[in-house]
């Protein structure tokens, strides 16, 4: 679906992040879930540190983004506002109870249960690359990152999607897992790979992640540049 400016739905998004944080920034689970429920919306932009600003932390406390407006509803977190579009518009969603309940399972296991160590993995190896203490975290990391592949390997078997059909809860799933989507950490995994290829195949993330690349037309915030390279210079991990 178009982004269009005159949607009664509008979403936030940043204007730059560094090259390892493209495509996947949390509104590109948002914007995923519109197209796949095909709904326009509308993107404010914001240049790094506006998300600091007031008045965005009227919409979202913590700084940060997305958010979602409709109307008179304000929301943030991408877990709750895919979960309220999953809701608000057929396609996401089954629609017996039992079959909402499985969708709503795996959305919560996806942000709750897979995301935690996956983001201490970005955290040791990325933002806190050049600190003493990232390198010996490491090893127990990558241990509860294994387990939970292990987990969710075994649980995906041979089917097409953890919920039996494509609902919020395989959307979550494939966004979270798409992090580490490459690394060695997933190619032992041969259905968890053809999982994320099924996702990645969908034409509606397709639409979702070129609209989300082609909002970066902004600069690094003062300083960026040089803090990249004392990454490099003190770990020699980062691309």
């Amino acid at each position: 679906m178009p982004i269009d400016p005159n949607a009664p739905i509008t979403i936030t998004a940043y204007d730059w992040v560094p090259d390892f944080a493209k495509g996947q920034v949390r509104d590109l689970r948002v914007r995923w879930a519109l197209e796949e429920v095909r709904q326009d919306y509308a993107v404010r932009i914001l240049p790094q540190g506006g998300q600091k600003e007031a008045a965005h932390r009227a919409l979202q406390p913590f700084g940060q983004v997305p958010t979602y407006e409709e109307g008179d509803l304000t929301l943030f977190e991408s877990g709750a506002i895919v979960w309220h579009i999953a809701e608000r518009f057929p396609g996401l969603m089954p629609e017996d109870p039992a079959g909402r309940a499985r969708s709503l399972e795996w959305l919560f296991a996806a942000l709750n249960t897979v995301e935690p160590p996956i983001m201490d993995y970005a955290i040791a190896t990325l933002f806190e690359a050049g600190e003493p203490w990232s390198a010996p975290r490491l090893p127990s990391v990558e241990a509860r990152i294994t387990e939970r592949l292990d987990e969710a390997s075994a649980r995906l078997g041979d089917a097409d999607w953890f919920t039996g059909r494509f609902t919020a809860g395989d959307l979550m799933m494939v966004s979270v897992l798409r992090i580490i989507e490459g690394p060695e950490l997933l190619a032992p995994y041969p259905n968890l790979v053809a999982y994320l290829a099924r996702g990645a195949d969908r034409p509606a993330f397709g639409q979702a992640l070129a609209d989300q690349m082609s909002g970066f037309t902004g600069s690094p915030p003062p300083g960026f540049d040089e803090w990249m390279a004392e990454q490099k210079a003190s770990t020699g991990v980062m691309t």
